[in-house]
């Protein structure tokens, strides 16, 4: 099964914004990077969302106003800073967005729908984007990555029509083998924030009551999703889902299936492929999955609004007794009616 060679690399090295005055152009992706090495005194760094009920950000808030637990037992944030992107200096932006047009595993008819909407969402505004941009384009050909990022919303649309993405060879309904294919081509895809907003309706999660594994089958997932964990975590992404199909997909088991492998894989003999689907990733990291609108550019603008505000608090892990230990993360704000959004857990290392 091709997909079990697979090492999930979502992450690029991604332009500064010194590139924003020269015409953003697509380019072939490069050859695939190496994990990034780990930090020599295991500093984890989480950027944290704040929002209330309604999904406003709430600012203004304090280290004080935070508890930050990993594996259940209060931690000592070393670090601590509130980000408001409105008083940060246009030149030096605290958080970059990548978005990701998924052409391999949506239908031509959602491909079409897909570039009408991001279109929408760049020119809002006359085209003055609040956040630097760059964009992806995944597609049966092969992908392109945009050469630098910018703000001129009319460059990157008319960017992305110079970009047709290629006569699809693969669909939805080819059963076992398409999903695995298209499984395959959706992970061999690129320190500031990156918000990635990945518009596919994720790739088949290819787990089910008849999925056998070996004992090495399920070691390679593992070693892909502890590898995964770190290359977003160090790269600080955080990846959204947002799906093209909207309310379409929303009477379909899958949209929601994924939510029964949310929590963090502690060894390989409980890893599964679908623990790399898109869905997983995105909650993982502190993310969000968009599948219940049919207005995709107020969902890709929704996921882009949490670059507004947010904040970033760090602190020191521990060694762990043995490699790849995982460890669950989660932040507290005693404040009635508080939402916080931030990467559920790491792997620690010894």
């Amino acid at each position: 099964m091709r997909f079990l060679r697979l090492l999930l690399v979502l992450l690029l090295p991604l332009s500064t914004i010194s590139a924003q005055n020269t015409p953003p152009q697509l380019q072939p992706r490069p050859a695939t990077p190496s994990v990034p090495a780990a930090a020599a005194n295991q500093q984890i760094i989480l950027d944290v969302q704040v929002t209330d009920k309604s999904g406003a950000v709430i600012r203004g808030l304090q280290k004080q106003d935070f508890t930050l637990l990993d594996d259940k037992q209060p931690q000592n944030i070393v670090s601590f800073l509130a980000i408001d992107a409105a008083a940060v200096a246009p030149t030096d932006p605290p958080v970059e967005i990548v978005m990701v047009v998924d052409a391999v595993n949506a239908s031509p008819q959602s491909v079409s729908y897909e570039r009408g909407e991001v279109k929408k969402f760049l020119l809002r505004d006359g085209g003055k984007l609040p956040q630097p941009v760059s964009l992806v384009v995944f597609a049966d050909a092969g992908t392109k990555v945009q050469n630098g990022s910018s703000r001129d919303g009319n460059a990157l649309a008319s960017l992305y029509d110079q970009y047709e993405t290629g006569v699809r060879s693969i669909n939805r309904s080819q059963g076992y083998y398409g999903a695995a294919e298209r499984f395959d081509m959706s992970l061999k895809t690129r320190p500031r924030r990156k918000l990635v907003i990945w518009i596919s309706p994720g790739w088949p999660l290819l787990t089910g009551p008849d999925t056998e594994l070996s004992h090495r089958d399920a070691k390679q997932i593992f070693n892909s999703i502890v590898s995964a964990s770190a290359l977003l975590r160090q790269a600080r992404v955080t990846l959204y889902s947002v799906d093209p199909l909207g309310v379409e997909d929303t009477a379909e088991i899958r949209t929601s299936y994924y939510e029964e492998f949310l929590k963090g894989v502690t060894s390989p003999s409980r890893a599964v492929p679908a623990d790399l689907s898109l869905q997983v990733l995105a909650v993982q990291s502190g993310g969000r999955v968009a599948n219940s609108s049919n207005n995709l550019a107020a969902e890709i603008a929704d996921c882009a609004s949490d670059a507004s505000a947010f904040y970033v608090l760090s602190f020191n892990a521990s060694r762990a007794d043995q490699a790849n230990e995982y460890h669950s993360l989660e932040v507290k704000i005693d404040k009635p009616g508080v939402k916080v959004r931030t990467r559920s857990g790491y792997y620690a290392q010894p």
